[in-house]
């Protein structure tokens, strides 16, 4: 038995005491507790000097700056005081819905890592090409995105304009093709460093979030060559509200897919990390798709690896997603893209409706859980939004 009143809250529910993601409400700092939010600041007298500055703050951004052995010990210090028959003095229960975006993001780095993801999206925007382009199996493929419009889960999303491809002149107007794309982000934390090990990169991820990079695709097929991505991905990203611990993922580490060949010495890791975690999609309360995360061809230690091979530093705060989560079946694809085949193949919605990409009203939730200790489920928290019309 535990002090805290929530059916939520056991080990059943993927928001019981396995998981404790952290986020920030009207109080401050807070953690995750089934249905409910647990302040930290008044009972911040229950976890010593040290502890109680880092949970009396205004974000997490003192905790991130912080280094993995504080990230332990607060961790162990807040499930004795959850799973306790006694509540700590101060204590009482709040409710989600004031959560913020939780910490102020630095960097914001997305890559692309399923091989699946890549592929379908190679057959579709280049036909006559190679599904796969030939540096895809040696590095993890990214671009550095903008942090400014990340934006915290509930956040209204408003359909962007651009440029799109015109019969002979480009088109301006608001996007006819707008996409999401389910990914896992990781929220960066530690010391300050460059040429991060993949050996050394669990010590610079402080948790673990779910993210919608939401794509424009008519501005994004007409923009990308040769440089990537830019406006068709700028306008909005957004993001889970809690953070899940790395600490809470111990038990759903696997082995990556095997490459097809030997990588190059700073990509070799000496430990696995890849996750098995289960997302869901759903459009309009529609499940339309579930991608596998353990599907992955590169694991964020990879991921990191390469973002400082070159020197760049990694900091607290600093942001990166995984890219577009899709297995190898039709209903494990990320993305409105894959799953619509470009278009040609509507999504049945249990309303009777039919969709290829979004239309202004539409909502998505994004959510995801993984195995956890002793036959439990952790949770990812979910990351949602509604398509608003152009302004």
């Amino acid at each position: 038995m535990t002090w805290i009143d929530d059916p939520e809250f056991t080990a059943d529910h993927p928001f019981g005491p396995q998981t404790l993601p952290y986020g920030v409400i009207d109080e401050g700092v807070a953690v995750r507790v089934g249905g409910q939010a647990l302040p930290l600041r008044p009972i911040a007298g229950s976890f010593g000097d040290r502890l109680a500055e880092l949970v009396s703050a205004d974000s997490l951004d003192p905790l991130l700056a912080a280094d993995r052995p504080v990230w332990s010990e607060l961790r162990a210090r807040l499930i004795e005081l959850v799973t306790a028959t006694k509540a700590p003095q101060g204590a009482a229960l709040a409710p989600l819905a004031s959560a913020r975006l939780p910490f102020a993001v630095g960097d914001y780095v997305d890559f692309y890592s399923s091989r699946h993801h890549a592929e379908n999206v190679g057959k579709i925007f280049r036909p006559d090409g190679a599904a796969l382009l030939p540096n895809w199996t040696h590095l993890p493929v990214g671009y550095h995105g903008r942090a400014g419009t990340v934006v915290v889960s509930g956040t209204d999303v408003v359909r962007p304009k651009g440029q799109r491809k015109g019969e002979q002149e480009p088109v301006y107007g608001p996007s006819v093709r707008l996409d999401i794309e389910a990914e896992v982000g990781f929220v960066c934390g530690g010391p300050v460093a460059g040429e991060v090990s993949t050996s050394a990169a669990a010590d610079h991820v402080f948790g673990v979030v779910l993210v919608n990079d939401w794509s424009a695709r008519d501005i994004q097929a007409w923009e990308y060559q040769p440089l990537g991505p830019f406006l068709a991905k700028s306008f909005a990203t957004s993001v889970s509200a809690w953070i899940t611990p790395l600490e809470a993922l111990s038990r759903a580490r696997v082995a990556p897919p095997t490459p097809p060949h030997a990588l190059l010495p700073y990509l070799v890791e000496d430990t696995d990390w890849g996750l098995d975690l289960a997302l869901r999609v759903s459009w309009n309360d529609t499940v339309v798709t579930e991608p596998p995360f353990a599907t992955m061809s590169w694991t964020f230690a990879q991921q990191l690896a390469h973002m400082t091979v070159n020197g760049a530093t990694v900091r607290p705060g600093d942001l990166f997603a995984s890219g577009t989560v899709s297995g190898p079946e039709k209903f494990q694809r990320g993305s409105f893209l894959e799953l619509s085949w470009g278009g040609k193949e509507p999504v049945e919605l249990k309303d009777g409706s039919s969709r290829t990409f979004l239309e202004d009203g539409d909502t998505i939730v994004i959510t995801a859980t993984a195995p956890g200790e002793d036959g439990s489920v952790v949770g990812i928290a979910e990351v949602a939004g509604t398509v608003r019309p152009a302004a």
